[in-house]
């Protein structure tokens, strides 16, 4: 694909899709969301709130809900202004959540949050706490799905399901990251050309993470058709599943492989910004061949001042099972923050 073809953000969205599938594409056909709770997610902080402190830490059981607006609801029923109410991520509409909270009320006593209940919202616990709830600030998410009305290979279904628990899947971003149609990538395009302006730093925010989850996507979907996603390449950045660092490795030795086959350590794509991309020889000569195609994305991103990070290739869900009937797939796992559960079902069942 050259650069001529690249004008706009919804060409570039589209030489993207599909992505390439890492075990073989979906066994069958089936829905998701039937209904709300068709696709349960419950997020795991990580810590407890402390009992003390001038921020309430809300526990909400949401459905049909966006998070945003919820968050403004919770803000105009407090009293306080928007600012003043934070999530640790946003949450699916289409879904039953039961998702963390804070409202800052320094100086006020605790809302009747009883009050604030409605069929689609209920407030299962508020606990004070010292500091405010902040994006990205939780441990990860548990997640129990429904997928209906299946039209598949039963054989085939079940080699998917058992290739996904053992090997993973490629780490990408989903398509919500990018908007309806594209239209966040698109939107980001012009922004980095200087043909749009965006003032809402929440928005902008929404702009620039598209731009870098589909420069990563590029990466990754290219390590997945080399069929090196999930092993090591000399040079590669490796990461842990816990932990946003990263450490680099001239060498492939028999220890760095065991770690990568045994899922201690993940190979790593780009997240661009400003400052050196870390891998080196062949890890970087493929990133750098592949983001060569989008030097407007990535100029973009360095002179709005996103700092260069990293994120693994690799997706591996923790304390997954699933149970298969004639009516329906029934999934439960855990991913870590961050990362999607659309990603692992594409794996398994198209919609």
């Amino acid at each position: 694909m050259n650069s001529s073809a690249l004008c706009d953000g919804t060409s570039l969205y589209r030489g993207l899709s599909p992505l390439p599938y890492a075990h073989g594409g979906p066994a069958g056909q089936g829905i998701l969301r039937q209904t709300p709770e068709d696709f349960t997610v419950e997020e795991d902080l990580g810590f407890e709130p402390s009992g003390q402190g001038e921020h309430v830490f809300l526990h909400i059981e949401k459905r049909g809900e966006n998070t945003d607006w919820l968050a403004r609801q919770l803000a105009r029923f407090a009293g306080v202004p928007p600012s003043q109410v934070s999530y640790a991520g946003l949450k699916d509409r289409h879904a039953r959540t039961l998702q963390w909270f804070s409202v800052q009320v320094p100086g006020k006593a605790d809302p009747d949050w009883s009050a604030f209940d409605s069929p689609s919202v209920t407030v299962l616990e508020a606990r004070r706490h010292n500091r405010k709830l902040r994006r990205g600030a939780l441990r990860g998410n548990r997640f129990r799905l429904r997928i209906a009305l299946l039209d598949h290979d039963p054989e085939r279904l079940c080699a998917n399901l058992d290739a996904v628990k053992n090997e993973g899947v490629p780490n990408y971003f989903g398509e919500q990251r990018f908007g309806h149609e594209g239209g966040n990538l698109s939107r980001a395009h012009e922004l980095f050309s200087g043909a749009l302006t965006v003032r809402d730093r929440h928005q902008r925010g929404l702009l620039y993470s598209a731009a870098r989850s589909f420069l990563f996507n590029q990466v990754l979907a290219r390590r997945v058709r080399d069929g090196n996603w999930n092993r090591p390449l000399a040079g590669d950045a490796f990461m842990f599943s816990s932990s946003n660092s990263f450490f680099r490795s001239e060498l492939l030795t028999p220890e760095i492989a065991e770690r990568v086959s045994q899922g201690g350590i993940h190979p790593s794509g780009p997240l661009w910004g400003r400052g050196e991309n870390p891998p080196s020889g062949e890890a970087l000569a493929l990133e750098t061949e592949v983001l060569a195609e989008y030097p407007a994305l990535c100029r973009g991103l360095e002179e709005h001042g996103l700092e260069m990070a990293r994120r693994p290739l690799r997706l591996l869900p923790a304390e997954f099972n699933w149970s298969l009937d004639a009516e329906a797939l029934q999934l439960a796992f855990f991913l870590p923050a961050g990362d999607y559960a659309t990603t692992l079902v594409r794996e398994l069942i198209g919609s």
